[in-house]
């Protein structure tokens, strides 16, 4: 006998839906509802809320995506009236403490899309912007209490210490929390899985596990190439061109700014469409955060600026998600995870960015997140030894050692490691250096070789060889 389905189901998809502004797939549905309806079903589910005008359809074959349809008003007053009622907080959203006028700006953004106006990119907002003068983060004891709740449990260090230090915990949670806000459904652990072991979650889409290896990617090029990170075209094309890897329809914009126009489901907001004006916004964007002495201030400014500006094709929530870390890597200060941040209230928060120009509800959900992200960190931190200086000292020396061993198909022994270990080693810490590096090639397996840039593929070479 067929399943029984229950009766709130359309009703629960419905409202899944309606979290993700700028559509969902049916394949995500499917994860989320797998063990209530069949594939079957679901399909049938989703063709009668698109035939009663609840949802539309946008695409087709495996890029067709379902978003909410515009609800048209309960009565006549509901048009006109100056302020909408306020929706109801999910038990996840009051997690996040609203403060001013983030809940009414709220409110007016949940409006059905017919009773909100049409807007552009207000150059406005950018242009108004004096680094170090204006800030988004305004109030100062608040900005303060970030500086304090941030500081890593420890000495300070060289600059990416505490990012190190908690490098695989930063790899999963960051490349889990922003995957999910896109929508993608692993879990932690199926996140962990794939990082750590690359074990490919079942069942999952392949542009699922393609959006969290392209996150953990991004995280690594941040935290090992921090030499040359920064406000600059080099990071932020590079950064782009990781997390979109594989996952735009044309692979060429990826780390290129966007040249076509792009419209956002869900809000009446309309992006630039001016591919030299683009460009010049983008370098006024660069060149203001760059300028920003406060670093809350200035991963904030990026998370507001960036999808606002809308300056590639797609992905342009998550470059901002992980360039925000810059300056928490640069200054050695507890990172950004977005962990358990609710996804409505994100978007959001964006959406009123774009709609009306205001920072007052994304603020609350940055403060709120980067108070999560401490605990969650320091928790982890506080457990971890107390890091050896000797390896601190010789970091990344160890790192390219231990990499041209590997690429070289050189066994694990001193005479191999030696020539490549003098000329980077002082003759008196050579002994030393000589039994770290082979302790470290014995201990070397699939799940950290990322902290020495080496590819998989690399590395299994490099075993078979040795067998």
């Amino acid at each position: 006998m067929p399943k029984k389905l229950a009766d709130t189901l359309p009703d629960r998809i419905m409202a899944k839906i309606d979290l993700r502004p700028e559509g969902t797939t049916r394949t995500l549905l499917a994860k989320v509802f797998s063990n209530e309806v069949s594939p079957r079903s679901l399909a049938r589910i989703l063709e009668r809320l698109a035939g009663n005008g609840r949802i539309r359809v946008q695409g087709a074959g495996r890029a067709t995506r379902y978003v909410s349809a515009p609800r048209p008003p309960q009565s006549e007053n509901d048009i006109h009236a100056d302020r909408p009622p306020l929706v109801a907080q999910t038990e996840a959203e009051s997690d996040v403490p609203l403060s001013g006028d983030s809940e009414t700006l709220r409110s007016w953004i949940r409006r059905p899309l017919m009773q909100r106006h049409p807007v552009g990119y207000d150059r406005s907002l950018l242009d108004n912007y004096r680094p170090n003068e204006t800030f988004y983060l305004s109030d100062e004891k608040q900005r303060e209490r970030l500086h304090e709740i941030g500081q890593p449990p420890f000495d300070r260090r060289p600059a990416g210490t505490y990012a190190r230090d908690i490098y695989n915990r930063l790899l999963i949670d960051l490349s889990w929390a922003s995957s999910r806000l896109e929508g993608n459904t692993y879990t932690k652990v199926d996140t962990a899985n794939l990082i750590e072991h690359n074990r490919v979650a079942e069942g999952r889409d392949r542009l699922e596990t393609r959006m969290i290896l392209n996150h953990k990617q991004a995280i690594e090029f941040l935290i090992e190439d921090r030499e040359n990170i920064g406000f600059n075209m080099h990071t932020f094309m590079n950064l782009h061109a990781m997390l979109a890897e594989d996952l735009l329809d044309n692979s060429g914009a990826a780390g290129r700014l966007r040249t076509e126009i792009v419209e956002i489901s869900g809000t009446v907001y309309r992006p630039l469409a001016n591919p030299p004006l683009i460009a010049e916004l983008f370098h006024i964007i660069l060149g203001k955060a760059a300028a920003i002495l406060d670093p809350f201030e200035q991963a904030f400014f990026l998370m507001v600026h960036i999808p606002y500006l809308q300056p590639f094709i797609d992905v342009n929530k998550r470059v901002s998600r992980l360039a925000a870390n810059i300056p928490f890597i640069r200054d050695n200060l507890c990172p950004l995870s977005f962990i358990d941040v609710p996804e409505r209230a994100y978007v959001d928060g964006t959406i009123v960015i774009y709609e009306h120009g205001r920072v007052d509800l994304l603020r609350d959900v940055f403060i709120w997140a980067y108070e999560r992200s401490c605990k969650a960190f320091k928790a982890v931190a506080g457990k971890l030894p107390t890091p050896d200086p000797f390896r601190l000292k010789y970091r990344a020396e160890l790192a390219e050692v231990v990499a041209d061993i590997v690429r070289a198909g050189s066994p694990i022994d001193t005479s191999a490691i030696r020539p490549l270990a003098a000329k980077l080693v002082s003759a008196e810490d050579l002994p030393r250096f000589l039994k770290m590096t082979l302790d470290e090639l014995r201990n070397l397996h699939e799940g950290n070789i990322a902290r020495y840039r080496l590819r998989l593929a690399e590395f299994r070479a490099w075993r078979g060889m040795l067998q």
